[in-house]
């Protein structure tokens, strides 16, 4: 239990709350899993990989653009050396949101395991704000189990209706562009920081500059010392005030 002002304590929920609490807070995040997990089961087949490959990869990977990657990857029989530098590459981005995400309240090596593994782009955005920072263990395991379910049951839907559908669906592998644009809207929306999405930008089309292998990662290192320069700053100008 939490401790009050005051030396009370605060009641535990229980499972049943925790679990609707975590399925109101995923729901959002869910409606775009759910459509993306299929996208991913229908790329996957139409790749030319048996179905059984969606729910594998949903499960044991569990990184949409990644798992999107590895299709394209594994169809073409790219080495190892090259898949592994591309898992790092394209997931690099969650040392940082391990920042603030609330792990510090996921407690267990087990658990904490699981949290640190399902530290998904879905589940970040859900927890980035400051309430997060205060929600039980069980809240925040449930929310990620649950956008875990939507994606990899997205992912087996995709697979099984592919054979349904008359022809080829083209675009597949836009799916997960089109949720970052999303969330990034939403962040927008419920911050109104023009600065960073700006900054992002200005990194981005600086990188355009370079060879296409080395864009991401220069664009990615350029955006990270913009925002370490714009936190030192912000520091100094509250310690002044």
């Amino acid at each position: 239990m939490d401790a009050l002002p005051g030396g009370s304590r605060r009641p535990v929920p229980g499972f049943a709350a925790d679990l609707r609490s975590a399925a109101a807070d995923s729901a959002a995040v869910g409606l775009g899993a759910l459509p993306m997990g299929a996208a991913l089961g229908l790329f996957a087949v139409q790749s030319g990989l048996q179905w059984w490959w969606a729910p594998v990869l949903s499960a044991a990977v569990f990184a949409g653009s990644l798992e999107f990657l590895l299709v394209a990857m594994a169809t073409a029989a790219a080495p190892l050396g090259q898949v592994a530098l591309a898992a790092l590459l394209v997931n690099v981005r969650h040392v940082f949101y391990a920042l603030s995400f609330p792990l510090h309240r996921v407690h267990g090596p087990w658990a904490k395991a699981y949290s640190t593994f399902a530290l998904t782009d879905e589940a970040y955005a859900v927890t980035a704000g400051g309430r997060a920072r205060r929600w039980p263990r069980r809240r925040i395991l449930l929310l990620q189990g649950l956008v875990h379910l939507y994606w990899a049951g997205g992912s087996v839907l995709g697979a099984l209706s592919a054979g349904l559908l008359p022809g080829p669906v083209e675009g597949l592998e836009f799916a997960v562009t089109a949720l970052f644009a999303v969330l990034a809207l939403d962040a927008f929306a419920r911050h109104r920081d023009a600065c960073s999405p700006l900054a992002a930008l200005g990194c981005s089309a600086a990188a355009l500059l370079l060879p296409p292998e080395r864009m991401l990662p220069a664009a990615f290192t350029a955006f990270t010392a913009v925002l370490l320069v714009r936190h030192a700053l912000t520091r100094r100008r509250r310690a002044h005030a």
